[in-house]
């Protein structure tokens, strides 16, 4: 799996935008103007950043050695995922799961907007 195979995925939500907040090489994407995908578009091996349920974030850090805490992140909240060797499957799970956490946090407007898009 590459990045424009994960940017392609997350671009195909309803209001999903990207931005470079940081710097030139971590691509944010967010919900709304809620992050919920971080990707260093240079760095090897690939890897992504990824909201997820606390529990949920404990047992895939039990089970997966490529998902850990997120460096510089609410490690409680964020994982970091290295790609390589993971399921397809469980990588869009991810992805979905982040998406879904941080765009049912947005306000009742804020998802009528991107809904009615």
């Amino acid at each position: 799996m590459d990045a424009n195979e994960i940017l392609d995925y997350c671009l195909a939500k309803k209001g999903v935008t990207e931005t470079f907040p940081f710097d030139n090489e971590t691509l944010v994407m967010k919900v709304g103007t809620k992050m919920f995908l971080l990707i260093g578009l240079e760095r090897q091996p690939l890897g992504i950043n990824v909201k997820t349920d606390p529990e949920w974030s404990a047992e895939l850090r039990e089970q997966h050695p490529q998902i850990t805490g997120a460096f510089h992140m609410n490690k409680t909240h964020w994982n970091s995922v290295l790609l390589e060797g993971l399921k397809r499957d469980l990588i869009f799970k991810l992805i979905d799961h982040s998406y879904e956490l941080v765009f049912n946090s947005l306000t009742k407007k804020a998802k009528e907007e991107i809904v009615n898009s």
